[in-house]
């Protein structure tokens, strides 16, 4: 999947994960290949990321919003 994490002053990430953890404002939940379609509100957390080098990644977030379809994710994070 394609991963795009983009504040409002720079893009933090951008490249191919396999799996992405989020924390969700009703928990947290995981991002895997082929998801169905999601747009869902974000809080302040971790965000993890399996790229593709199998290597674990953490970004920081103090919310925002995700967007996925079409194995695209978009977090837009404050």
């Amino acid at each position: 999947m394609h991963l795009e994490i983009v504040t409002p002053d720079t893009q933090i990430f951008s490249g191919t994960a396999s799996l992405v953890q989020l924390p969700g404002i009703d928990g947290s939940f995981e991002i895997l290949n082929n998801h169905a379609p999601l747009i869902s509100a974000l809080k302040k957390g971790k965000v993890k990321i399996l790229d593709e080098n199998k290597e674990l990644r953490f970004f920081e977030i103090n919310g925002g919003i995700i967007e996925v379809l079409k194995n695209k994710i978009i977090v837009l994070a404050e």
